[in-house]
């Protein structure tokens, strides 16, 4: 991996990196920002010398968040604001088309008894399952436009890159990549190679990601919104979450996501609230915005209302938006809306009243 100041690449360093046509944007920003050309050596150097995270600091700041209230009124507001920021995910072996269709019947009409209900951000299914999930939302399918709370659009994201494990070949990540996108993904939420990334080898992580990136770009030259997810779970430190955090920015991810949901812990809201500081001080850094999805363990309304504190009060009020925050979540949609009944009506109503998927 070698990128000069064109952004151009030049040559390999010699480990078993796939030489392929790059994405031209990412690597002239991350020349830009470390201020010489881009190689494995001054990729390492500015990664490993991002300052080391307060541990201490960071949890105590994120229980601190956690622990506010809102309004009656807000709380309406939050509840609704939660849903449209929500991928409603399947992401099963046992996956079908009919559960896709039944699962895209949820994300147009959450709640049938209450046509305000608003619709959901995307529904995230498997490369094979997006042409059933497009063909189910029919004219709702955003098709590439870029959504707004209250549009009644929603996206289709799938997952790519040999996901959860990573663990295939580049031709054959950027293959299933290509795949979803000519099938109408709207979205591609890729994993990174936490070997190689634990291991240091920057350098390979950041091509993969610029190369999906590439990957994405459909046929009018547009590109599908690309997530990047980390596996926070398996980094092992909150060092090496915000290293993984700048160098799937640096690389031209338009989201950094914590988790596939797959490996335990998945998101946390002191790995979310680092995320959001990483994207934070990237945009103070360019003036650019990146998107933060966290996935995976977030079941609550409670628990989902307190990462909208967090991101409120680290990126301020402009991030809730689907898209720069989303929720990867299957079973908080059906709380959300029992929450909802609970203020219009005034009592519980039991989960047999939403429908399981």
């Amino acid at each position: 991996m070698r990128h000069d100041r064109t952004g151009r690449g030049r040559e390999g360093l010699g480990s078993d990196l796939v030489t392929i046509e790059r994405a031209v944007s990412p690597a002239q920003r991350a020349v830009e920002v470390l201020g010489g050309d881009l190689t494995e050596a001054t990729l390492k150097r500015y990664l490993d010398g991002l300052p080391g995270v307060d541990t201490v600091g960071l949890e105590q700041r994120a229980a601190s968040l956690g622990t506010r209230s809102i309004k009656t009124t807000s709380k309406a507001w939050a509840l609704d604001r939660i849903i449209e920021l929500i991928d409603l995910t399947t992401l099963e072996g046992a996956d079908t088309p009919g559960k896709v269709r039944s699962l895209v019947a949820k994300a147009l009409v959450p709640d049938a008894g209450d046509p305000s209900t608003p619709r959901v951000a995307a529904v995230c299914v498997y490369g094979d399952m997006v042409p059933y999930a497009v063909e189910a939302l029919g004219d709702a399918h955003a098709a590439g436009r870029v959504t707004e709370p209250g549009d009644g659009l929603i996206n289709v994201a799938a997952v790519a890159t040999a996901f959860p494990s990573g663990r295939a070949s580049l031709p054959v990540k950027l293959a299933d990549t290509a795949d979803a996108v000519a099938a109408g993904a709207d979205e591609i939420d890729m994993v990174i190679d936490r070997g190689a990334f634990l291991s240091g080898r920057y350098g390979l992580v950041f091509d993969e990601i610029v190369a999906v990136k590439e990957a994405c770009r459909r046929a009018d030259g547009s590109f599908a919104h690309l997530k990047v997810i980390l596996e926070t779970g398996e980094l092992n430190t909150y060092d090496n979450v915000r290293r993984a955090s700048w160098l799937a920015i640096l690389a031209g991810g338009d989201f950094i996501k914590t988790s596939t949901g797959k490996v335990a812990p998945a998101a946390t809201l002191p790995v979310t609230l680092l995320m959001l500081e990483a994207v934070r001080d990237w945009h103070r850094l360019t003036g650019e915005k990146i998107g933060v999805k966290p996935a995976g363990g977030i079941r609550s309304s409670k628990d989902a209302i307190k990462y909208l504190v967090t991101v409120a009060e680290t990126v301020g009020e402009e991030w809730l938006q689907p898209h720069l925050f989303r929720f990867g979540a299957s079973s908080l949609l059906n709380d959300v809306l029992l929450q909802r009944q609970k203020l219009s009506s005034g009592h519980y109503s039991g989960a047999d009243y939403v429908t399981i998927d």
